[in-house]
């Protein structure tokens, strides 16, 4: 898949601040969201740069700050929320391949990258434990996968 036409719009920002509960703030070429649980003293940064220049081609860049870490979603193509879950599956697709990173409004992440596309709609019970988690996490991410080559959002409650 090339880069995705899709890019991020004022309706996706107040859609992604309401599910994580904290509002998105420009800062020049990104929105950036700040999520803390005082309770769990998790503390997290996203950022989203809407369609910049990656490489030699244009796209969404999604960025993860915590304290233990800086994670990378190159050519976003798409996200999924689940309102019941209080959190953010942002998607990346090429060559049958599919990432995703999960951003949770109680500032935990996931990242699950180059998973194929084929587990997400397959039996989870035949597979790994080790395999499973990934491919669960991002079978809500698999009907918009299917939609278009352009990822469409959802909210998807559960």
């Amino acid at each position: 898949m090339s880069a995705s036409k899709f890019s991020f719009s004022q309706k996706d920002i107040k859609k992604l601040s309401k599910v994580l509960g904290v509002e998105g703030k420009s800062k020049g070429n990104n929105i950036r969201f700040e999520i803390e649980n005082a309770a769990s003293k998790r503390k997290l940064a996203l950022e989203i740069y809407p369609d910049i220049p990656i490489g030699t081609r244009r796209g969404n860049l999604v960025t993860v700050y915590t304290h233990e870490s800086h994670l990378q979603l190159h050519f976003c193509s798409g996200y999924v929320v689940s309102e019941l879950l209080g959190e953010v599956t942002f998607i990346g697709e090429q060559d049958g391949k599919v990432s995703g990173l999960i951003i949770e409004k109680e500032g935990g992440c996931s990242l699950y990258a180059n998973v194929d596309r084929g587990l997400l709609s397959g039996d989870f019970t035949q597979l790994g434990p080790e395999v499973m988690l990934s491919g669960i996490a991002l079978s809500l991410t698999e009907t918009s996968l299917r939609e278009t080559p352009r990822t469409k959002r959802r909210t998807k409650k559960q």
